[in-house]
C-alpha cells in the first residue's frame, strides 16, 4: 500500500496535520485552563474584599451579642451567588456562620454539606490565613471541589477569618466541553485532510502518471515522440523538458550511429568488392601473363592497404568513444614535431606540384601524446594537400598565443560551401562536390578530420575550420600551453 507515492504523500500530510492539530489543541486547552483559573482567583479576591467591606458596614449598624452573626448573614444575603460559599471562622477554627445556613439557592447547597468545614484542607487554609493573608488553594469536596481564599478579619473585638469558596463545577464542565469539542473536531479534520491530501496528490501526480505511460510506449522506432509539457514553469514541466532533451540527445546519437554504420558499410564494401572482382577476373582466365598478374596483385595490395587504413581508423574512433585509447604523455617540443611532420609530408606535396611553406616559432615546450599529435598534424597536411590543385600552396603555422599553442594549416583549394561547413568533422563525411578528388589521390574514408578533432579534444584543446571560401580553407588547432 505504501508503494504508492500518492498514499505516502497523503499519509505524511495527514500525520503532519494531525500532529499540528493535537499540539494546537493541547496548547489551547492548557492556556484556556490557566486563564480560567486566574479569572477564578481574581474573582475570589474581589468577592472577599467586597464581602469584608459589606460585613464591616453591617457590623457597625448592629449591636448585641449576635451582632457578628447578624451582620455576617446580612452581608451574605447581599453577596449571594450561585456556586459560592461564605464562612466566618473564629480564632478556634469553628465556623460561626456560613452561607450554607441560608435558604437554598441552586445546586451548590444540594451538593455541599457542613462537613466541608471540618476537612483537613479547609482547616489548614484557615490556620495559615493568619500568617499568609489572601491565601488561595483548592479544597476537595464532592466531585469537582472548590477554589477557596481565606483572609483575617477583626470583628466585635475578636479576631476571626473570612473564607470564600467558589465551586469548580462550572470550570470543570467548561474544560470538559472543550476537550469533547477537540475530540470531535480533530478526527473530522484529519479525515478531511486525508481526503483533500489524496485528491491533491492524485491531481498533482497525474502528469507524472501520464508521462510514465507515454514513456513506456517509446522505443527505437518512435524516438521522435516527445512528452507533453502542460506547464514549463513548474517542477513537473522541468522534468518533462529534461526528459525531452534526453530524448533529443538519444535520437541524435541513434541517428549518428545509424549513419556511421551505413557509411562504414559503404566504405568497406567498395574495397572488398574490388578485391573480390579482381580475384574472380584473375581466376577466370588461365592464360594471363606475368605482367597482368603483377597488375592485379598491385590493385589487391592498394585496396588491402586502403581497407587496413579504414579499419584502423574505425578501431581508433571506437576505442576513443569508449575512453579506452591509451594516452602516453611526455614532454617534447611542439615546433620540432611540426618540422618533422612537414618533412614527411613534403613528398606528397612534390608529387602534386604543391608548394609547402611554414612559419614555426621555436622553443614551444608541450606536455602530451607525441604520437597522436603527429597524427593530427599529418591528417591536416594530408587533407590540405589532397584538396589543393596543382601549383597551389599549403602553409603550416605553429606559434604561441597567450596561454595557448595555435597550429593552423591553410590551403588554396576550392573551399567548403557554407551549408556543409558544420558537417566537415562528421565521420565518413566528404564534401566531394566542392572539393572533388579521385581515388588516385589516395582518397580516404572521411575519418581523418574526425580523428584529428578527437586528438585535439583529448589534449583539452579544439580543432576548428576557421576560414573557408573560394580562395581556400584554414584549419586551426588550439592546445593549452601547459609546461612540464
Amino acid at each position: 500500500m505504501l508503494d504508492s507515492v500518492r498514499v505516502r504523500l497523503t499519509f505524511w500530510y495527514t500525520a503532519v496535520v494531525g500532529i499540528v492539530l493535537v499540539l494546537l489543541a493541547v496548547l489551547t486547552y492548557f492556556l484556556y485552563a490557566r486563564s480560567i483559573s486566574r479569572r477564578t482567583d481574581v474573582n475570589l479576591v474581589e468577592l472577599a474584599e467586597a464581602f469584608t467591606t459589606t460585613f464591616k458596614a453591617e457590623l457597625a449598624d448592629e449591636s448585641g451579642p449576635n451582632s457578628v452573626k447578624n451582620a455576617a448573614r446580612q452581608a451574605m444575603l447581599e453577596h449571594r451567588f450561585r456556586e459560592t460559599i461564605f464562612a466566618i471562622v473564629d480564632s478556634s477554627g469553628n465556623v460561626v456562620v456560613s452561607s450554607l445556613e441560608l435558604p437554598e439557592m441552586g445546586s451548590s447547597k444540594e451538593r455541599t454539606s457542613l462537613s466541608l468545614f471540618t476537612s483537613d484542607s479547609f482547616r489548614s487554609l484557615v490556620a495559615q490565613a493568619t500568617f499568609l493573608s489572601g491565601l488561595i488553594r483548592n479544597i476537595p469536596d464532592g466531585i469537582d471541589g472548590f477554589r477557596a481564599i481565606a483572609r483575617p478579619l477583626t470583628a466585635g473585638g475578636s479576631s476571626s477569618t473570612v473564607a470564600v469558596l467558589q465551586s469548580l463545577r462550572t470550570q470543570t464542565e467548561l474544560l470538559e466541553d472543550i476537550r469533547n469539542t477537540f475530540l470531535w473536531i480533530i478526527p473530522i479534520a484529519l479525515l478531511l485532510a486525508a481526503g483533500g491530501g489524496y485528491f491533491l496528490a492524485r491531481k498533482s501526480l497525474a502528469p507524472v502518471a501520464a508521462m510514465a505511460s507515454q514513456a513506456r510506449g517509446m522505443g527505437a522506432a518512435n524516438l521522435h515522440d516527445r512528452l507533453a509539457v502542460s506547464n514549463q514553469r513548474d517542477e513537473l514541466g522541468q522534468l518533462a523538458l529534461s526528459f525531452n532533451q534526453l530524448l533529443d540527445r538519444l535520437e541524435d546519437s541513434f541517428e549518428r550511429q545509424r549513419r556511421f554504420i551505413a557509411d562504414a558499410s559503404h566504405e568497406l564494401r567498395t574495397p572488398v568488392a574490388i578485391l573480390r572482382g579482381e580475384t574472380e577476373v584473375t581466376l577466370s582466365r588461365s592464360d594471363r601473363s606475368l605482367e597482368e598478374y603483377r597488375e592485379t596483385l598491385g590493385i589487391l595490395r592498394d585496396e588491402s592497404q586502403r581497407l587496413t587504413h579504414i579499419i584502423e581508423d574505425l578501431f581508433t574512433l571506437t576505442r576513443a568513444d569508449a575512453g579506452q585509447y591509451p594516452l602516453t604523455f611526455r614532454d617534447f617540443y611542439l615546433d620540432e614535431l611540426a618540422s618533422d611532420v612537414l618533412r614527411h609530408a613534403r613528398s606528397l606535396a612534390i608529387a602534386k606540384c604543391i608548394s609547402l611553406t611554414s612559419s614555426i616559432e621555436p622553443e614551444l615546450l608541450f606536455h602530451g601524446d607525441e604520437a597522436l599529435l603527429r597524427r593530427l598534424f599529418l591528417n591536416l597536411l594530408d587533407n590540405a594537400i589532397k584538396y589543393t590543385h596543382k601549383d597551389g600552396t599549403v602553409n603550416m603555422e605553429c606559434r604561441k598565443q597567450g596561454a595557448q599553442y595555435v597550429v593552423s594549416v591553410t590551403d588554396t583549394g576550392p573551399g567548403v560551401p557554407g551549408d556543409l561547413q558544420q558537417r566537415i568533422f562528421e565521420r565518413f563525411f566528404r564534401a566531394d562536390k566542392a572539393r572533388s578528388r579521385s581515388e588516385s589521390d589516395g582518397g580516404g574514408a572521411g575519418l581523418g578530420l574526425s580523428i584529428a578533432r578527437w586528438i585535439a579534444e583529448a589534449h583539452h584543446g579544439q580543432l576548428l575550420l576557421t576560414r573557408s571560401d573560394a580562395s581556400g580553407s584554414t584549419f586551426t588547432a588550439t592546445l593549452p600551453a601547459r609546461q612540464a
